[in-house]
């Protein structure tokens, strides 16, 4: 199977945020296609995120979603891998690999010290798949959030 990786711009904005989209219904939040657009939107015209879209036959099938974050120890930039999706049509088929491959080069061409990641303790996928790309588990540290 032949696909295409390509590094989003403006110009994919439809494309990206409705992948956005079926990213957040997949992890139970309401459809909300223009509010994906504006928040994509924003992203990449402030230069905020890194989004790379995978293609097959011409067609968007998934994407991955890097911020710039910045490692105290190594005192270096990190990528955090927040978002990575491969639309149902097309998984099992090593789209998502090839997606963490091209996160892996960004660091390279970036200069960044390496890939951080969360995902749901119940996401069985993604908990067999990052340790197979060479993600170590780091259960030394329990992640907390706040919300307003």
């Amino acid at each position: 199977m032949g696909y295409k990786i390509k590094k989003a711009g403006l110009e994919d904005l439809d494309t990206a945020a409705a992948l956005f989209n079926s990213y957040r219904v997949f992890y139970r939040q309401e459809d909300d296609l223009e509010r994906c657009k504006k928040f994509i939107h924003q992203r990449l015209d402030n230069e905020q995120s890194t989004i790379f879209m995978i293609y097959v036959d011409d067609k968007a099938a998934g994407f991955v979603q890097l911020y710039k974050l910045y490692h105290y120890i190594k005192l270096q930039k990190q990528w955090l891998l927040s978002d990575l999706f491969v639309h149902p049509d097309y998984r099992g088929q090593g789209l998502s690999i090839a997606l963490i491959d091209q996160a892996k080069q960004w660091c390279d061409e970036t200069g960044a010290c390496g890939l951080m990641l969360e995902t749901e303790k119940t996401n069985d996928i993604g908990n067999t798949l990052y340790p197979r790309c060479g993600f170590e588990y780091d259960g030394n540290h329990n992640y907390y959030y706040w919300w307003k």
